[in-house]
């Protein structure tokens, strides 16, 4: 009960705190999207925004947006492409010093988004979560959290769902500026940025289907 009253106190200047941010950054991230905009379109066909229908607070769907880092097509001759095999020159680079991201910015100054929060996923899971690990909905969901910093894709998703809500109960702004720091520090060293080598996070099943 008092960390939900200090959350609700919190969580109206975590959101002052998103805009101020958002429109600080807003002019050097446009800057950065433009050369990877250049980039992407010189070394591959198709769109350069990658959009996404995904669960936000509460589980309300909205579009997210980023630089698309792999190639459009999924299947060549006959053959489903892992995410190694699509990700572009350019992608690669993009993804390892996450600049995917920045698109989220715009989805920060809408609401959807915070910068700091758990990631968020396919709408198709919603289902798939146990009572417990939908609590994780109960922010706004963010381009950093508690899981990213903590591992990453080198968690499994039940590890990944235990930090996302051990975030929801102790959301803070000193917990916030920690997860900030740790996020560049990870960025700088690449940490955690693929589950293996041939591809990145596998689809979450359900704790029971894996636990089947």
């Amino acid at each position: 009960m008092k960390n939900n009253r200090k959350r609700n106190l919190y969580l109206p200047f975590k959101r002052f705190l998103d805009l101020l941010f958002s429109v600080i950054l807003g002019i050097p991230a446009l800057v950065i999207v433009g050369a990877c905009y250049v980039a992407i379109k010189l070394e591959t066909k198709g769109p350069v925004f990658f959009v996404q229908e995904r669960p936000g607070k509460n589980g309300k769907p909205f579009r997210l947006y980023k630089l698309r880092s792999m190639i459009v097509e999924t299947e060549r001759d006959g053959r489903v492409l892992s995410d190694f095999e699509r990700m572009t020159k350019s992608g690669r680079i993009i993804r390892k010093l996450s600049f995917d991201e920045l698109p989220q910015i715009l989805n920060i100054l809408r609401g959807d988004m915070s910068f700091i929060g758990p990631r968020p996923l396919l709408m198709r899971y919603l289902p798939r979560y146990t009572p417990e690990q939908a609590r994780r909905h109960e922010v706004r969901p963010g381009i950093s959290g508690w899981a990213q910093v903590n591992g990453r894709n080198e968690l499994t998703w039940e590890q990944k769902f235990e930090n996302d809500v051990w975030y929801v109960d102790h959301v803070s702004f000193g917990l916030d500026i920690k997860i900030f720091w740790m996020t560049i520090v990870n960025v700088l060293k690449h940490q955690g940025i693929n589950a293996g080598a041939d591809e990145t996070m596998g689809e979450f099943m359900g704790t029971e289907a894996v636990a089947t």
